[in-house]
């Protein structure tokens, strides 16, 4: 395999609009919007240029490559602190029982409340894959890797970590939850909303939105089948997410209802179980197909490869090192593919 994983960087702008043009809509972290792709990478490259300094929100956004061609095939993103420049927004779904004596009857009615309970989380994002390349385990590459990274600079990354799963989105490019609950009060479509928030942010929510819980059973069927579910292409995220110990805990978006997960950043499976070693050898015998990392922030690299352990060290396949551009003795982080 010749894919690898690797920082971001503004000569990546037009492979990234490329892409954000075949998300289909409510794919908030990349908009098919120039100036908005050209913000975060600017933002991203900033973070990666700094070693250090008190947790901020920060940006990095990873880039899938093939080496053997230099093409683009997949974008991911990681936040550092969500909700420290705007608020970050969920809706959170819970339940008041009232009983009523007289007629001898519990009542349980559901309810979303707009809550930031998820403010200064940080985030994994923004997952897109080429449609012709979704196949070989490249999506896995793309997802585990950015654990990889926060697992290498463990330092920049809060202490909880959130995935936003897209939600639910008709054939017409609509969100039947958008159309049942917020596009009554802000007067808009589903896909200007969302745009609109890819580029300018959340704050325009906070102005609007009613603040007092909503009662789902004033919803339209709908509105409420969707709340708390994936996007059909985002179910084999779903899963992914689940394997590395992330939770649904009632928080949905507030644009399409889609789940957020969430997990505990020392727990999460490929953090918690990648290890660091020195390579001792170099060569194709096999071994544990595993992820392998190395360097730091801009110069972070990871691709797949064959792992067998001598001791405290490793002997790595030849491919994955001529990937990565190691040899002996240098050290890198490994996790079993699973």
């Amino acid at each position: 395999m010749t894919f690898r994983i690797r920082a971001g960087t503004g000569r990546d702008l037009s492979h990234l609009y490329e892409m954000a043009k075949l998300t289909g809509g409510g794919f908030t972290n990349l908009p098919p919007d120039r100036k908005a792709l050209r913000a975060k990478l600017e933002r991203s490259e900033e973070a990666f240029a700094s070693d250090g300094g008190p947790l901020s929100d920060e940006l990095f956004v990873l880039i899938l490559e093939n080496a053997a061609t230099g093409e683009v095939r997949g974008t991911s993103q990681i936040f550092t602190q969500v909700g420290q420049q705007h608020p970050f927004y969920s809706y959170r779904i819970g339940t008041l029982t009232q009983h009523s004596r007289e007629l001898g009857r519990t009542f349980r009615a559901e309810m979303l409340t707009l809550t930031t309970d998820l403010e200064g989380s940080c985030e994994v994002g923004g997952l897109f894959l080429h449609p012709g390349e979704r196949a070989g385990g490249l999506g896995l590459l793309l997802a585990r890797s950015r654990y990889l990274f926060i697992r290498a600079h463990r330092e920049r990354f809060a202490d909880r970590i959130l995935a936003e799963l897209r939600g639910v989105i008709d054939e017409a490019g609509g969100s039947p939850f958008w159309d049942g609950l917020a596009g009554r009060f802000f007067g808009m479509n589903f896909q200007d909303a969302d745009q609109f928030n890819a580029v300018n942010g959340h704050q325009f929510i906070a102005d609007l939105m009613p603040k007092h819980p909503i009662y789902t059973a004033m919803l339209s069927e709908a509105a409420r089948g969707a709340i708390g579910l994936p996007h059909p292409s985002g179910r084999a995220a779903m899963r992914m997410l689940e394997n590395e110990g992330f939770h649904f805990e009632n928080y949905v978006d507030i644009f399409d209802g889609g789940p957020t997960m969430t997990a505990r950043t020392d727990r999460v499976r490929s953090i918690a179980e990648a290890r660091a070693s020195r390579i001792v050898a170099i060569d194709g015998e096999g071994g544990i197909e595993s992820l392998v990392a190395v360097g730091r922030l801009d110069d972070f690299r990871c691709a797949f490869g064959c792992v067998r352990e001598v001791g405290e060290r490793i002997v790595l396949s030849a491919d994955c090192a001529d990937l990565l551009g190691v040899g002996e003795d240098d050290l890198v982080l490994h996790v079993p593919r699973w």
